[in-house]
């Protein structure tokens, strides 16, 4: 096993408040089909749990159902694979609504895989009058309850997500762009946010310290209003129940116009990290959006804020300390200009059928300059991106000034 990678797994233990008094590395080819590690390893695990009086037993990999229960017949405690921590974790720090129903979703999901190790004592031992027991009816009865409780999860969180499309679509009747953070977990992506928005989202050196997904505004020079969501963390080989669980919740990434991948510069295997993030991404469908990579806690690896152009002239790359603050006015000219890369200010000559018209760029604060002609119409200059002048300019009663001007001065010259 990396180093690295025992570290991270150290740190979700810690963050499911658990105390570790013990380690056990292995290494296979292939996993053992009976306890996932081999026999004599699996009783080294035993003896060091029975040494340092363990309660439980993590195993960061994926386990099967039996080999988990064959791990815990053998140690004679609780068995926790990686998935599950996860979801222990998960269960910890959920606070809002949703965000509970997601992670009972995601816990039923995982749980009814492994519900035979619930129920062993109502097993049939042996055939013969007398002695069949009501174990495999129990169990049928109990995995109908889970299915029957997945199933109201699942309606209930489809109404919150027509809920969320509902506020998404408010959002895109006055066109404001929209950043979501993404990232692995603890790579500061809070801290970040609040040093961005002046909220005060909570913030901790744990693993998940935030699931549920915080909408603020923020206003950007050029740009004007910038909506920034701030999602969950991502981790290596996040579990898919999860994924599943919060796909409602990561559509704030997949329906973002730019996504801020926020990487902690400090951390060794921040270029693995930037990987497993996107392969996240790409499995919710937001793998082709717009990303701009933010290296953040710059403060802790002695690096001096920068910004690397992308090949179109449009920032790529910039690294700040979200802590000190070194680095984000260039952010936020960097994001002002990542966010609308074909935003251009125009003069817009609006006759008074196009009263509307204008109405709906004041309520889009697209509107920088306004000049009222004596016949009541009106010259607005105005930031757009090129397409949406291109969509006025179609409109009845909307003309182009500049082109006119230029006209003009061209002829006095």
């Amino acid at each position: 096993m990396d180093p690295n990678d025992t570290a991270e797994f150290s740190a979700l233990a810690a963050s499911a408040g658990t105390l570790g008094v013990g380690l056990v590395l292995a290494s296979r080819a292939r996993p053992d089909p009976k306890y996932f590690v081999g026999s004599g390893k699996a009783e080294e695990i035993r003896a060091c749990a029975e040494q340092h009086d363990a309660d439980v037993v993590l195993v960061d990999q994926t386990l099967t159902p039996s080999q988990e229960r064959n791990l815990e017949k053998l140690t004679g405690r609780r068995v926790l694979d990686r998935n599950g921590l996860i979801l222990d974790i998960f269960a910890q720090r959920a606070r809002s609504f949703e965000g509970k129903l997601q992670v009972e979703l995601a816990q039923l999901s995982h749980l009814a895989t492994r519900l035979v190790r619930g129920w062993t004592h109502l097993e049939r031992q042996k055939g013969g009058i007398g002695l069949r027991g009501p174990g495999e009816t129990q169990l049928e009865t109990d995995r109908r309850l889970i299915a029957k409780r997945i199933r109201t999860l699942k309606a209930r969180l489809e109404k919150l997500a027509r809920q969320r499309d509902t506020s998404r679509h408010v959002r895109r009747e006055v066109p404001v762009p929209t950043v979501a953070l993404v990232g692995y977990t603890n790579a500061g992506k809070s801290t970040l946010f609040n040093a961005l928005t002046g909220s005060a989202t909570y913030v901790a050196d744990k693993l998940f310290a935030t699931l549920d997904p915080t909408v603020r505004q923020v206003k950007l020079a050029g740009v004007g209003e910038v909506v920034l969501a701030d999602t969950v963390g991502f981790v290596r080989a996040l579990p898919h129940e999860l994924v599943a669980a919060f796909r409602s919740t990561l559509q704030e990434a997949r329906e973002a116009d730019l996504l801020l991948h926020v990487v902690d510069a400090s951390d060794p295997l921040r270029d693995e990290r930037i990987g497993q993030v996107r392969e996240v991404l790409r499995s919710i469908g937001a793998g082709e959006i717009r990303e701009l990579v933010v290296l953040n806690k710059i403060d802790l690896s002695l690096e001096k804020p920068r910004i690397v152009q992308g090949a179109d002239g449009i920032a790529a790359l910039v690294s700040v300390s979200a802590v000190t603050g070194d680095g984000l006015p260039g952010l936020r000219e960097a994001l002002a200009h990542a966010v609308r890369p074909n935003q251009v200010r125009r003069t817009l000559h609006l006759e008074l059928l196009a009263a509307a018209v204008r109405s709906d760029l004041y309520r889009r604060n697209a509107v920088r300059i306004e000049r009222q002609c004596e016949d009541g119409s009106w010259d607005l200059e105005v930031e757009l991106d090129l397409t949406e002048v291109a969509k006025l300019l179609g409109s009845k009663g909307v003309n182009l000034v500049e082109t006119h001007e230029r006209t003009r001065e061209q002829r006095v010259a």
